[in-house]
């Protein structure tokens, strides 16, 4: 408590210098100091444990979401009032200063019964400053019925029962607030990951309406020069065999759980390895492609994927670990996402030189 305290102190003293400075202008945002809890942004009304957002807070999904130790996520978008975010194709919406992006980790008691209630863990803030994007942590009390401002993270104990009624429980672990550009990386610059038009192109429950995401944001006046919906592009979602080809299913998932680091502008583009979802040249993709400095990452293996033979797939055995000097994705996660994984060694297994 007492380290949010002075971050709070210190933010409030950067948002006066920045107008000392003058780095700031008449009609700008300045900078927000963070609050020490969440209910005091009024993102959500009622109980703010229920998650249901106040006007101007649109909820969203992801087709495809990052796997996180198999959290569940609740995602919301809040923007300056009277502002949009202009559509484009193939990166993350260029949203506006002074957006906020609201996403809350939780796991359900039951997987197989949303009635027996879930554990939130903790909500991120993403917040669009002049100066750039700040990422903010908020923890759960125990209680469910706070989340507190916690700037060097922690790890809490969490058990549930999975889809198949299995018991499972981990040492769940949030991050600190240096972290966080560990993924959220691009061009060294901290930003969003997830909301692209390609992720965000699919149906969403809108209390008892459902209606195509960007289709909704548009009517919501908070995305503007928005195509034909046919013309935009769409990853389908990866565990739905109806939703997309094999190929396609498995580029997705590759797309949103490593190309934040392995694409043209992530911190790992100098390993030659880009998993972003517009690449299509082989090598680039790791097809017959020798590591550039792996280490004993590579398991002994030779090259990053050879087609038809996941076992010997740098890029399966570096998935398959738990070992922090050889796991990828390096961050986020404790645990293999053993779903995620046998799509990816399915598709390589269909693979050929």
């Amino acid at each position: 408590m007492i380290r949010s305290v002075l971050f709070l102190g210190l933010s409030v003293l950067i948002a006066c210098l920045f107008a000392f400075r003058g780095e700031w202008r008449y009609g700008d945002t300045l900078p927000i100091a963070p609050k020490e809890s969440l209910s005091e942004y009024g993102f959500f009304t009622g109980k703010i444990a229920d998650q249901q957002p106040t006007e101007g807070v649109v909820p969203y999904a992801l087709n495809t979401p990052l796997f996180s130790d198999y959290a569940e996520k609740l995602r919301f978008v809040k923007l300056p009032a009277g502002q949009a975010v202009t559509y484009n194709a193939d990166k993350v919406l260029d949203f506006p200063v002074g957006t906020t992006l609201i996403k809350t980790f939780y796991y359900p008691n039951d997987a197989r019964d949303p009635a027996k209630g879930r554990r939130l863990m903790e909500t991120r803030l993403l917040l669009h400053e002049p100066s750039g994007w700040k990422a903010l942590e908020y923890i759960w009390n125990d209680e469910q019925t706070e989340a507190y401002l916690e700037v060097a993270g922690d790890t809490k104990a969490v058990s549930w029962i999975d889809a198949a009624g299995q018991p499972r429980q981990l040492a769940y672990s949030m991050p600190n607030l240096n972290q966080c550009k560990g993924c959220h990386n691009r061009n060294e610059k901290l930003t969003p990951i997830g909301p692209t038009a390609r992720q965000l192109n699919g149906e969403f429950a809108y209390g008892s309406t459902t209606e195509n995401q960007l289709t909704h944001w548009q009517k919501a006046g908070i995305l503007a020069s928005l195509p034909a919906l046919e013309t935009v592009p769409k990853v389908p979602h990866w565990e739905d065999v109806t939703d997309g080809t094999l190929d396609k299913r498995a580029r997705a998932w590759l797309d949103i759980n490593c190309a934040h680091c392995h694409s043209p502008e992530g911190p790992a583009r100098s390993s030659g390895l880009l998993l972003h979802w517009q690449e299509t040249d082989p090598t680039h993709l790791g097809i017959m492609k020798a590591p550039v400095a792996a280490g004993r990452g590579s398991g002994g293996r030779l090259y990053s994927i050879v087609p038809g033979q996941p076992d010997k797939s740098i890029l399966v055995y570096r998935l398959e670990s738990t070992d922090p000097g050889e796991m990828m994705p390096e961050l986020g996660r404790k645990t293999v996402d053993t779903e995620g994984v046998k799509l990816v060694r399915e598709w390589i297994r269909t693979l050929s030189n």
